[in-house]
């Protein structure tokens, strides 16, 4: 199966969850992961439609943005080390996994050396798993309030990892703490722009649509096993 089939069964899938929630598959918006993809399956994903890529290593980023097309709206959806922040600010259209203060701070004093405005979701740590990154969410609203107070950081949505199950109804009770989530910061800070839910993965996508996620990251669902 190649990755245009992949894509074209994936799109199918989104329409009949988001039809399910009463809601439309336009409201989703799909990020093709490519981390370990090789650059001509992601120049396929890209003839087939794709226009946002997520990556989740600085490195890998950098090596493949040159071999690639121009317009192309990249996501970073990997855990950022402060000291890579300044390789990502103008290559990124959003940065999905703000999980600490210091590295809210560190965007925030390049952003402002560089004079620009830096979209980010904020990731959260719905499940507690400590290998996870993330925010424990009763400190979200707090953390969403003084990250408020930065210049430079423009606060665009919350993320989450769910657990890595057999059956993803399992994380179901995660996508949905982290829509009512979503749904309260929308509501106590109205001027954010918070209009991004990002959470579902191969494994669990289609629950999370079901839940209200509109940036779904899909890595083997349309590449297939990783290159390397």
């Amino acid at each position: 199966m190649n990755v245009q089939e992949n894509l074209r069964r994936v799109r199918a899938k989104i329409a009949q969850a988001a039809g399910r929630a009463g809601r439309s598959a336009r409201e989703v918006k799909l990020v093709a992961v490519t981390k370990g993809v090789s650059v001509e399956k992601i120049e396929a994903a890209l003839a087939a439609g794709v226009w946002i890529l997520g990556e989740n290593r600085v490195q890998e980023m950098l090596a493949k943005q040159p071999l690639l097309p121009a317009g192309i709206e990249w996501h970073f959806i990997g855990h950022l080390q402060t000291n890579k922040v300044k390789y990502v600010l103008d290559r990124v259209s959003l940065i999905h996994s703000l999980d600490s203060w210091r590295l809210a701070q560190a965007i925030s004093r390049l952003a402002g050396k560089e004079g620009r405005e830096v979209p980010v979701l904020v990731q959260v740590n719905v499940a507690g798993e400590k290998t996870k990154y993330g925010l424990p969410p009763g400190e979200v609203m707090e953390f969403l309030g003084a990250v408020s107070t930065l210049p430079g950081l423009k606060i665009r949505g919350l993320m989450t990892v769910a657990p890595a199950v057999d059956d993803p109804e399992e994380v179901r009770p995660v996508f949905r703490e982290l829509r009512l989530l979503y749904e309260r910061a929308r509501a106590l800070f109205p001027a954010a722009g918070i209009d991004y839910l990002s959470m579902g993965m191969t494994n669990d996508y289609l629950v999370a649509v079901e839940e209200g996620a509109n940036l779904i990251r899909l890595g083997t669902a349309i590449f297939g096993a990783r290159d390397h």
